[in-house]
């Protein structure tokens, strides 16, 4: 993408998104540090599992400026409800599911250009 005015080129920002249910505090009372670690989780096998993919590789090259956004899905029909939204478009993610209980807490997409996952996110809020 050139830059305004001709000179040079504006890297494209990439972020990464996590999506973790809000339900897991709020109605479920889980411990605020098991729901960060369950998107710690997802986030790592979202890159791992993408780890060749040039926007990966871009976005793990700036370790220091790398953008996440973390937003709130209401509940696990929600969030399974996204995660099959985005696989029939081809949004490479990971729907993370807690063992033993098999229970869908959260998933995290690959790094994307934000405009190209922005309209399959926009209606979610941000997690709090």
């Amino acid at each position: 993408m050139a830059a305004p005015g001709g000179g040079g080129c504006v890297p494209k920002l990439l972020v990464q998104y996590v999506v973790v249910r809000s339900d897991l505090i709020h109605a479920l009372s889980w411990p605020l540090g098991a729901v960060i670690t369950q998107a710690c989780h997802a986030a790592t096998a979202a890159i791992h599992v993408n780890y060749s993919d040039p926007d990966t590789q871009e976005y793990l090259s700036d370790l220091d400026n790398m953008h996440k956004v973390v937003l709130q899905a209401a509940d696990e029909a929600s969030l399974t409800r996204l995660s099959r939204t985005l696989s029939e478009n081809n949004i490479a993610h990971k729907l993370w599911t807690e063992q033993p209980e098999n229970l869908p807490t959260c998933l995290a997409l690959k790094p994307y250009p934000k405009d190209t996952v922005q309209p399959f996110l926009r209606k979610l809020k941000l997690f709090k």
